[in-house]
């Protein structure tokens, strides 16, 4: 197949970021240069050696607000006039938004539209209730842009659904799970530790429930990510690691614990999977969707019967092996080059598509 250039969108904030770096760089055997539009703020040190180290990937900074942030909507028109400028200088073959409300802006080229999360979805898991009126314009734009799409892809079917209940109905769409490189993540010896990974105030990711419990758990608890301390005994926060520093962390710990109540799909979880972790995971359908059989699932809402489950866990050793074997081999199947390879069919389909609608 002959190389083609995808001009993709991703945020600098979130995870969407090492997401679209990942799958820049398993792309390039494919023959697929990545322009790489960046919006939110400006990329950190760390985003710049990523962006670098794939040799396929031109990054275009920008500090656009992103469209689930306040006061957005003049920043997000002005951030597709910007893009539309790209597409007219770059002429590539694919458009690829990590986002919604892009998807609508009248694009020359076909477009893929991925979602990652969305607000109205979050809302309801972690709010238990729907999102407020004031979420109704966020609601009419994203639906456009992804309505708009020519494939509407996600990581999960459980994400895929709830961007069909959402937004849709949505006529082509595709589930393509993440994946992270083969050499980048691999078991070492194992220490008495429990680890997780989120920001404090994340009520998503719900790590202040580790901090609620830890005090009666027989491991400590050690958490990367930024937010304001939580003063409990036997709970270790390491503020923001690297992904390189995160990677050794995981490596050695026994069990990796994220009682999320939101997570569409979970990129760390798969990275301490890769690690040779046992899964404490909260039990919702994304989580289960992908670790079902491999993981120990708590209840995210139930602080002492997550306690009670991760105690005993941490106290059977049999189990706990049997765990981290069952995690590090359902990780072998969500690879770097798998996630690519997906990606890579549905853009030459909608090439040769547009080539034939042409003709």
């Amino acid at each position: 197949m002959s190389p083609l250039t995808v001009l993709m969108t991703a945020d600098t904030v979130g995870g969407v970021f090492t997401y679209a770096v990942e799958l820049a760089r398993a792309l390039a055997p494919h023959g697929v240069t990545v322009l790489l539009a960046t919006m939110g703020r400006r990329l950190d040190g760390a985003q710049r050696r990523q962006a670098r180290q794939a040799g396929n990937v031109t990054v275009i900074e920008s500090t656009y607000k992103l469209e689930w942030m306040d006061d957005a909507w003049a920043d997000v028109e002005a951030a597709g006039e910007w893009l539309l400028r790209l597409e007219a200088a770059h002429k590539p073959d694919v458009i690829h938004v990590n986002g919604y409300a892009h998807g609508a802006l009248g694009w020359r080229a076909p477009v893929v539209a991925v979602g990652h999360s969305c607000v109205l979805s979050w809302w309801r898991a972690v709010k238990h209730t729907e999102a407020p009126p004031e979420w109704d314009g966020y609601r009419n734009k994203a639906a456009r842009g992804l309505q708009a799409a020519d494939v509407v892809v996600a990581p999960t079917r459980a994400m895929l659904g709830e961007l069909q209940r959402y937004y849709g109905p949505l006529t082509e769409t595709q589930v393509i799970p993440n994946g992270v490189a083969r050499g980048l993540y691999t078991p070492r010896p194992k220490r008495d530790y429990i680890l997780s990974a989120g920001r404090l105030w994340d009520e998503a990711k719900n790590v202040q429930l580790l901090a609620t419990i830890a005090p009666q758990l027989p491991w400590p608890v050690f958490v990367a990510g930024e937010g304001t301390p939580a003063w409990t005994s036997n709970f270790f926060q390491l503020g923001a690691l690297s992904r390189g520093t995160l990677s050794v962390w995981q490596s050695q710990a026994a069990i990796y614990a994220l009682p999320a109540l939101y997570e569409p799909f979970g990129l760390s979880v798969l990275e301490a999977a890769r690690c040779g972790c046992a899964l404490v995971l909260g039990d919702i359908a994304s989580l289960r969707e992908n670790w079902e059989g491999a993981a120990e699932f708590i209840d995210p809402n139930d602080a002492r019967a997550a306690q009670r489950k991760i105690k005993a866990l941490v106290m059977s050793a049999d189990r706990l092996h049997r765990l981290q074997a069952a995690a590090f081999d359902r990780a072998q199947s969500f690879s770097a080059a798998s996630m690519a390879e997906a990606y890579k069919t549905v853009y030459h389909s909608l090439i040769s598509r547009t080539l034939a609608c042409a003709s």
